[in-house]
């Protein structure tokens, strides 16, 4: 674990504090895991009671395989399209990081919603 590393309770809370987002539980088969959306849209799908804490972000094509390449803690989305999500093991990269990767995930998600969608998420 490296110093700083997210709990599952700081990831969620982060993911929860970005405008608009939400989280179910959507899959009957697999309750224990976690989705967060923003506009009904997923942006992080998360395991949190599972050791070690990893977290699905949706990722920019150009710029996945390059944090692979760059982080063995980074890996091809499991169970996703491996061209647009990665898998990320939380305790191995700082926590400044993960946020990083989660916001650039929401950022992605919101900028393919509908303008009206977009310009509700930018009201305080």
């Amino acid at each position: 674990m490296t110093p700083r590393a997210l709990t599952a309770g700081a990831v969620r809370s982060y993911c929860l504090g970005l405008n608009g987002a939400s989280e179910d539980t959507p899959f009957p088969r697999n309750e224990e895991l976690t989705v967060f959306r923003v506009g009904g849209k997923i942006f992080a799908f998360c395991a949190l009671e599972e050791t070690p804490l990893t977290i699905s972000l949706k990722c920019d094509p150009e710029e996945a395989p390059r944090l692979r390449e760059t982080y063995e803690a980074i890996v091809p989305g499991w169970h996703l399209n491996k061209r647009h999500w990665n898998t990320v093991t939380v305790a191995a990269l700082p926590a400044r990081m993960v946020r990083e990767l989660i916001e650039d995930s929401y950022d992605l998600v919101v900028s393919g919603l509908p303008k009206a969608e977009r310009l509700r998420l930018d009201r305080p």
